[in-house]
């Protein structure tokens, strides 16, 4: 059993040092990235907003879709294809009173040029109204989307939108 074990701590020490001294290449080496991945929606600004506690208020809220790529609309053509929705969590000290959403334009696919979806490309603006209780509410808003390219879409995703609401 003693020969054994010395056995196996010389394999594991020649591997340990062997490696060392032949180092070998991974057969797959994980991509390198330049930084931390970038969203497909972008939240652009307010960053904060001061409005009459108690009141509903309209914000205009800012965001950008990156390049090559669009989500569906607020209504999509078809049940299927999930809309671009704007929400504010309960319990945030803000009450989202409505939400208008910008008119999608019309895009058809290279593959199906005959059907025409209704999308979102570049930047866009939903004009909230919203209700805030008096006090700073720090209001991590969400916008839940589903983004394309050419050839495939992503899963359904939800950013958080970040708002900092003075109510006075």
């Amino acid at each position: 059993m003693m020969r054994m074990k010395q056995i196996c701590m010389l394999i594991a020490i020649g591997s340990v040092t062997g490696a060392a001294l032949f180092p070998q290449k991974p057969l797959f080496e994980e991509p390198k990235h330049a930084g931390p991945k970038a969203e497909a929606v972008e939240y652009l600004y307010p960053e904060q907003v001061t409005l009459p506690a108690g009141k509903a208020s309209a914000v205009a809220l800012h965001f950008r879709v990156a390049p090559g790529l669009h989500i569906n609309s607020h209504k999509p053509k078809e049940e299927f294809l999930i809309p671009t929705t704007f929400s504010v969590p309960a319990g945030e000290g803000v009450q989202l009173e409505s939400a208008k959403y910008p008119d999608g334009v019309e895009y058809a696919l290279a593959v199906d040029p005959g059907t025409k979806l209704n999308v979102y490309t570049g930047e866009f603006t939903i004009d909230a109204r919203l209700v805030p209780e008096a006090g700073d509410h720090l209001v991590e808003a969400r916008l839940r989307y589903q983004a394309c390219d050419e050839n495939a879409c992503m899963p359904p995703k939800t950013i958080k939108v970040a708002i900092d609401v003075v109510g006075r």
